[in-house]
């Protein structure tokens, strides 16, 4: 059997965006290819999300092109999005993953199994029948990370999973998000966090106005910085 079309690398060439008369964002080059996490830092409204919803084909760029595995306009049956607030459903904890896996056609006889493995390797053992509105801030995003990976996506992008957890939930999302990339889940994640990008990313992509400003490997770039805005957004800078 020929094996299945990958999406990696995700490549952009020359992407512009724009909303109305706002240029949002403006790459010349990234290529996003597997291996450890790859964290997007930046300001506030450098253009972080709007990359991760290109990334993931919910926005077609105004000009330019994004390729997965070197192919345009791909359906993301291989990749998901978890976004900062995720939406629970009206359901338990349970159904929310089981409805996921519907809508990716997972034979019914095979959910149970797969529901439990999720819950599992997100921390949430036990927690089947809870009310999933019900569950803590953590809790909820750990859920939303399960329910992302029963699409069993080789990229899963997301933004800013732990902005508005306390420390103790963050930490157990980062734990839960380096159980997944073990697993070979290419993981690209926005963040305004250096810690959290510290710990979690391989290499890393400064973002400032729409613009690339330095992408390395995660040692270089919080050792070596290469410019002078890397070296003043770590010292928590403003960027203007």
């Amino acid at each position: 059997m020929r094996a299945p079309d990958s999406d990696l690398p995700l490549r952009f060439e020359r992407v512009r965006f724009e909303a109305g008369n706002r240029l949002i964002l403006d790459i010349e080059s990234l290529s996003i290819t597997n291996g450890a996490p790859t964290a997007v830092v930046g300001p506030n409204g450098a253009g972080k999300t709007t990359l991760l919803r290109l990334g993931m084909g919910l926005f077609e760029p105004t000009v330019g092109r994004v390729t997965w595995g070197g192919r345009e306009k791909v359906p993301p049956t291989r990749r998901a999005i978890l976004f900062q607030r995720p939406v629970m459903l009206m359901r338990s904890a349970a159904n929310n993953i089981d409805y996921a896996l519907a809508s990716v056609n997972a034979p019914s006889r095979d959910r149970r199994r797969k529901i439990a493995e999720l819950l599992a390797l997100v921390g949430l053992s036990g927690f089947e029948d809870r009310p999933a509105r019900r569950l803590s801030g953590g809790e909820q995003q750990r859920l939303a990370l399960a329910r992302s990976l029963a699409r069993d996506p080789e990229i899963l992008f997301l933004d800013e999973p732990t902005a508005s957890l306390d420390p103790a939930a963050a930490k157990s999302v980062e734990d839960v998000l380096r159980a997944v990339a073990e697993r070979g889940v290419k993981i690209l994640i926005s963040t305004h966090d250096l810690g959290t990008a510290r710990r979690l990313a391989g290499d890393v992509v400064l973002i400032h106005r729409g613009k690339i400003l330095e992408h390395s490997v995660s040692e270089v770039f919080f050792k070596e910085p290469r410019t002078e805005e890397a070296r003043r957004f770590q010292a928590s800078d403003l960027l203007i």
